[in-house]
C-alpha cells in the first residue's frame, strides 16, 4: 500500500484543547512495499503520525491518501473496509487480559471475517496451526493456549506483533515494538517483522527509540522533531553529526537504552482476612 502524507497538521489524540499540534506540516510518501524506520525523541509526533496514517485520527490540516485515497472522504462502510487492510500495533498491545493467546492472535483476522464466523472462532479457535506458526516466528509458540494475564510484558508485546501476520494488512504502522523486550529478543521480533513484511510485499512503518537498530536493519530513516519533518536519508545518509542534532537536549535517548527485562507478571497479593 502507498502511504502519502501533504502538508499534515494533527493534534496528540490526548492533546487537550488548543494544545500545540504534534505534526506541523508533515509531507512523506511510501511506496508501496517499502519499509521505513521512524526515529526522534520522545515528544515528536512519532505515534501521532502513525495514527494519522492508520486513519484512527483525523488530521487538522492537510491530506492523507492511502493508495491515492483520502479515507476522510469515504462513507463509514468504505473506510472499514479500508481500515480493514491497516494494522496498527501500538506500544502496549490492548489484549484482554483473560482472553487466550490464541484468540488475541486470531482476533487480527476480524477485519475478514463475517460476524458469525468471529463469533464462533472465539470459542472454536478457526485457525490453529497458523496461529501457532505466527507465534512461532517471535519464540511464543508454547504460550498457544495459555492466558493473556499470565504472559510477561514483553510477551504481550510478542503477542500483539505476531498479529500483523495474520492480518489482512498491507500497511503495517508498528509503534515502539522492542521496547519491553531483551536485546536477543528484540533482535529477532525485528527481523521477523521485515522479513515477513518483504515476503508480503507488505508496506512498513516503525517507529524505534533504538537508532542503532534502525540504521542496521533499514535502508530509510525518517526523523521527526518538534512535529516537524528533520530528515528523511537512505540509512547509509544518517551521520552522528545529524543525530546529535535531532536529539540535542535528549542525548540520552540517542544512547542505547538499558536491557529490557522481561519478567513475568507478579502473583496476585493474598488478601488479608479479618474475623471479629
Amino acid at each position: 500500500m502507498k502511504l502519502t502524507l501533504q502538508d499534515v497538521r494533527a493534534a496528540h489524540p490526548a492533546a487537550r484543547r488548543g494544545a500545540a499540534p504534534a505534526l506541523r506540516g508533515i509531507t512523506l510518501t511510501l511506496a508501496p512495499g517499502e519499509q521505513v524506520a521512524l526515529i526522534g525523541p520522545s515528544g515528536a509526533g512519532k505515534t501521532t503520525l502513525l495514527q494519522v496514517a492508520a486513519a484512527a485520527l483525523r488530521p487538522g490540516a492537510g491530506r492523507v491518501e492511502l493508495d491515492g485515497t483520502d479515507p476522510w472522504h469515504l462513507g463509514v462502510r468504505a473506510l472499514q473496509r479500508l481500515r480493514g487492510r491497516l494494522f496498527l500495533a501500538p506500544q502496549v498491545p490492548p489484549l484482554p487480559p483473560r482472553q487466550r493467546v490464541i484468540s488475541s492472535v486470531l482476533a487480527a483476522r476480524l477485519p475478514a471475517m463475517g460476524f458469525w464466523t468471529s463469533l464462533r472462532s472465539l470459542f472454536y479457535p478457526a485457525d490453529i496451526p497458523g496461529a501457532h506458526a505466527a507465534l512461532e516466528r517471535f519464540d511464543l509458540a508454547e504460550k498457544l493456549f495459555e492466558r493473556v494475564d499470565r504472559l510477561s510484558g514483553g510477551e504481550r508485546q510478542r503477542v500483539g506483533l505476531a498479529r500483523a501476520l495474520l492480518a489482512p494488512a498491507s500497511l503495517w504502522l508498528v509503534d515502539e515494538p522492542l521496547s519491553a523486550l531483551d536485546p536477543r529478543r528484540a533482535e529477532g521480533a525485528m527481523q521477523a517483522l521485515l522479513d515477513e513484511a518483504r515476503g508480503r510485499g507488505a508496506t512498513l512503518l516503525a517507529s524505534l527509540h533504538q537508532v542503532d537498530v534502525a540504521l542496521a536493519r533499514f535502508t530509510r530513516v525518517i526523523a521527526l522533531r518538534d512535529g516537524t519533518l528533520f530528515f528523511d536519508l537512505p540509512a547509509s545518509e544518517v551521520t552522528p553529526q545529524r543525530l546529535q542534532q535531532l536529539y540535542a537536549q535528549h542525548e540520552d535517548e540517542l544512547r542505547s537504552p538499558p536491557p529490557a527485562r522481561d519478567e513475568p507478571p507478579a502473583p496476585p497479593r493474598p488478601a488479608v482476612m479479618h474475623c471479629r
